[in-house]
């Protein structure tokens, strides 16, 4: 029987894509909602690992098993890394990514390609029941274009170009983007942590 690891998120889609990667291990990954906590989590880190870290420590206090959490988001060289940890908040939350997206394209007309560098970023917490925890980052990088293009993916993928691919992150298949994503990255690494740390337990 798998161990079961609560992870800080009301998305199951996020969840499916966490158990695909973590299907060959002795863990199982449930949501908040699947645990039956529902609380809300001020998110007031100054960096994704600091939020990571608050949202894992906050559902372990009424929680019995490994608790992770990520936070993620978008940085943009040109705009001093934002919208950064506010990705989700830009513009305002309730603001469709169609418009933030607009947005970052306005503020970036007329600056040239090689200054349009960004980079999606990922970081994960996993706290252990004894306290102690285990952190990784992720990041892919890429340009932002003049407008979105591909409807795979969501938030700000349609405007993320990545020049290795020839597209968007929108604009690649569901295996292909796991595998060079951010957050895959961050979980892969993590997984291979909580692999040793299980092993070092025994």
């Amino acid at each position: 029987m798998k161990e079961k690891i609560i992870f800080a998120t009301k998305n199951r889609g996020k969840i499916k894509e966490i158990n695909m990667i973590m299907e060959d291990t002795n863990y199982e990954v449930i949501s908040m909602e699947d645990a039956g906590i529902d609380i809300d989590i001020v998110e007031d880190g100054s960096t994704f690992l600091e939020n990571a870290i608050i949202k894992a420590k906050e559902v372990m206090k009424i929680a019995d098993c490994i608790v992770m959490a990520d936070d993620s988001g978008l940085e943009v060289d040109y705009l001093d890394k934002a919208p950064g940890i506010y990705s989700a908040r830009f513009g305002g939350e309730d603001t469709s990514y169609r418009i933030k997206n607009k947005m970052i394209i306005d503020k970036l007309e007329g600056v040239e390609e090689k200054d349009r560098t960004a980079r999606f970023v990922c970081a994960i917490a996993a706290v252990f029941p004894d306290g102690e925890v285990l952190t990784t980052r992720g990041t892919v990088e890429g340009i932002i274009i003049h407008e979105e293009r591909g409807s795979n993916g969501f938030g700000y993928d349609p405007i993320f170009y990545v020049p290795e691919y020839s597209c968007t992150t929108a604009e690649m298949d569901n295996e292909s983007k796991n595998k060079i994503s951010h957050r895959g990255k961050a979980l892969r690494s993590m997984k291979a942590k909580m692999e040793s740390h299980r092993n070092g337990c025994k």
